[in-house]
């Protein structure tokens, strides 16, 4: 009868601390492991994304080049889900651009990123509206080169395991963006032309985001 009574004890006992574990382990938030997983291969090189980003990110960032000559120019837009209608929060965007001379030039700025991508590069992280704005001056072209006029952008998703570019923000009114150049864009996370409209002196253009559009290899959510 004790051997009995000490069987379901022990049984009762397994029972409580298997439920307790898994209990815990489903209040855990997702660990690196359990990230939707992308081709590393979308961002190679991406990683300086990462050198000097601030421990606070707004919905909203300014350059220095909005402080000197040149055009300025704010770049604003919505951020989507997949399904194109749904905004999406928390996510990272990595922008960098070329002074108003062309170059990537690196200022005072000592680390990699700023090196490697010049001086006029920054970070915004949407809200639960899904919108963020950019406040710069317009990029030249490479000086002696026919590559138009361009901002890049990177994407970090929160659940995701790295970044993805997408296309970079070119200027519909950039004479060097010829009708054969628009026809070979990718539209990774939608076109990123940009129709600009002036107000007060200001340039202003959108650029709506589609997170995972035309990415490849980009996750199914619904998996």
């Amino acid at each position: 009868m004790k051997f009995t009574n000490l069987l379901s004890n022990l049984l009762v006992l397994s029972l409580f601390i298997s439920c307790a574990g898994r209990n815990n382990l489903e209040s855990q938030p997702a660990s690196p492991g359990n990230l939707r997983q992308l081709p590393e291969n979308n961002c190679e090189g991406c990683e300086v994304m990462f050198e000097g980003i601030p421990a606070h990110l707004d919905n909203s960032d300014t350059t220095e080049g909005w402080f000197e000559q040149g055009q300025k120019l704010i770049v604003s837009g919505i951020v989507f889900n997949a399904d194109q209608k749904t905004p999406a929060s928390d996510v990272i965007l990595y922008y960098y651009h070329t002074d108003q001379h062309g170059y990537y030039s690196p200022g005072n700025r000592t680390d990699a990123g700023s090196k490697k991508n010049g001086r006029l590069r920054g970070w915004v992280k949407t809200g639960p509206d899904g919108r963020y704005s950019i406040h710069t001056n317009r990029p030249a072209q490479y000086p002696g080169n026919t590559t138009e006029a361009h901002i890049h952008v990177i994407i970090k998703e929160p659940d995701m395991d790295v970044p993805y570019w997408i296309d970079a923000l070119v200027f519909d009114d950039d004479p060097l963006l010829t009708l054969s150049l628009r026809k070979r864009l990718e539209n990774r996370g939608g076109s990123g032309i940009m129709k600009i409209k002036v107000k007060d002196t200001i340039q202003v253009g959108t650029r709506d985001i589609i997170l995972g559009l035309n990415i490849p290899g980009y996750p199914d959510r619904n998996k």
